[in-house]
């Protein structure tokens, strides 16, 4: 990848050398990550990239071309799909779900139970929307939470997007034994709400989610290395996949070489299946960071994408816009995502003065479990892309560290 001179877009070229030095310091170096890939690029322009470490144990460099688990930074590729059907109008954001997942038209709401004994049900206080879904306000879970009956069930069922499930019927019929934690649109819950979304997607169109997907968005977008498995002529690229382990190193636990994303999958998680590059992954931020369109291709339009990075989350009690740990629970509940709201597939800040990290109300992003992450400052033309593959991704303040010294490298800023 070509890189621009980075002072001709507005950076101190020697502060942005210390992003390199820190990765290698704090992470890179003391072994934390095997290794880490990070691209910074303003208005649509690479002007900084470092690749450091391994991507394999057996000590193979990481390659710039290295293909990783992406895990939930799937979910807003898929939350831009759906709202390509809705510019459409083969569906709306208020339509009830059960409109395309007939077997959601009688969920229950969690009452109590679970364990050794049957889930005791409730009635709802409102039906699911298509907007709860991808919002997660939708009463949904994830099982990786493990904070209780409801979500143990959710383990045993393999419901967190396992590839391994039987396809996307599967999915939804075991889903749909389980109760809702609470009525659609009470709280925020981060979920499996994104993988019931590709379902949707799948069934209004009927392909796949990954055929759409590639049609739609990863061929128009020249995304040649973003799929739901490796194929095996790429099978040297895939990176290993390492867990925390604490006071230690991170232990190996997905081989590259043999790991089961090089098998095509059974289900396709659209909420975090999905294997992806920097490179690739910086095609899908240059089209967001356009208004929804990059090099004459436009995937959505700007106020569509203006409606989906605006904060959807109001207060319960007051019906006054608010942030996530007001209104979350578990996970994204603590008080490290003050000043940060939620949209349609992507996280907004919208009180920069809250997050403590430096940054401008609008901008928008994501991460996934094994501590990538992308965001988007439409004030500045700013994006970053970072690659490693270290789970889980809540040990470490890396990506927050990452933000900070990319904006103090930012010597002629347009806020």
């Amino acid at each position: 990848m070509e890189l621009a001179d980075p002072a001709a877009h507005g950076f101190d070229p020697v502060r942005l050398s210390k992003i390199a030095t820190f990765l290698e310091r704090d992470y890179v170096g003391p072994g934390r990550f095997p290794g880490a890939d990070v691209l910074v690029a303003r208005d649509g322009v690479p002007v900084w990239r470092a690749t450091l470490g391994q991507m394999r144990a057996d000590g193979t460099p990481w390659r710039e071309d290295a293909i990783c688990r992406i895990a939930s930074m799937t979910k807003p590729i898929v939350s831009l799909a759906f709202m390509m059907l809705v510019e459409e109008g083969l569906v709306a954001l208020d339509d009830p779900v059960a409109r395309v997942i007939p077997e959601f038209a009688d969920l229950r709401l969690f009452v109590g139970g679970g364990g050794d004994m049957p889930f005791t049900p409730g009635p709802l206080a409102a039906p699911m929307r298509m907007v709860d879904l991808i919002t997660h306000r939708s009463g949904l879970t994830y099982g990786i939470q493990n904070r209780g009956n409801l979500d143990a069930a959710y383990r045993k069922a393999r419901l967190d997007g396992h590839p391994s499930l039987p396809g996307n019927d599967h999915f939804i019929a075991e889903l749909v034994k389980l109760p809702l934690e609470f009525s659609p649109g009470e709280a925020w819950q981060y979920s499996v709400a994104v993988d019931v979304l590709g379902v949707v997607i799948a069934r209004l169109t009927g392909q796949s989610l990954g055929a759409f997907l590639k049609e739609r968005i990863f061929d128009p977008l020249g995304m040649v290395d973003t799929d739901f498995h490796c194929p095996v002529d790429k099978a040297d690229r895939l990176a290993d996949a390492w867990a925390h382990v604490p006071g230690g190193k991170p232990a190996l636990f997905d081989a590259g070489a043999t790991s089961g994303m090089l098998r095509q999958p059974r289900f396709e998680s659209g909420g975090g299946g999905l294997l992806s590059t920097v490179a690739d992954y910086h095609r899908f931020c240059r089209m967001l960071a356009g208004g929804g369109a990059v090099d004459g291709v436009r995937l959505i339009a700007p106020a569509t994408l203006r409606l989906m990075t605006a904060n959807h989350l109001r207060h319960p009690m007051t019906g006054l816009p608010c942030d996530l740990p007001q209104v979350a629970r578990a996970l994204f509940s603590d008080a490290r995502q003050a000043g940060t709201g939620f949209g349609l597939g992507f996280a907004v800040t919208i009180d920069p003065p809250r997050t403590l990290v430096p940054g401008n109300a609008g901008e928008f992003f994501w991460s996934g479990i094994y501590s990538t992450k992308f965001f988007v400052d439409p004030v500045e033309g700013l994006h970053m892309v970072f690659m490693t593959q270290v789970y889980p991704s809540v040990v470490f303040p890396i990506r927050e560290h990452l933000k900070t010294l990319i904006y103090a490298a930012l010597s002629q800023s347009r806020a």
